[in-house]
């Protein structure tokens, strides 16, 4: 026996419903992972301009006297 339609449209709709709902959680998730690579790329390239910036500083060395235990 097949269900009648009505039953069937009803059967539809609330899978629709769902499927939208779970779209838009999907939605929402992506974007704030989205969010979350993009401060970390930001991030990720302060650290390396930092480095680069001290590894062209010229080490400093004998311009301070030994610590006061040699």
């Amino acid at each position: 026996m097949t269900p009648d339609p009505e039953s069937r449209l009803d059967a539809l709709e609330a899978r629709i419903a769902h499927q939208d709902a779970t779209i838009e959680d999907l939605n929402r998730i992506v974007t704030e992972q989205w969010s979350a690579i993009d401060a970390l790329t930001r991030h990720v390239a302060a650290l390396r301009e930092r480095v680069r910036e001290m590894a062209e500083r010229p080490a400093e060395t004998g311009d301070e006297p030994p610590p006061p235990h040699y």
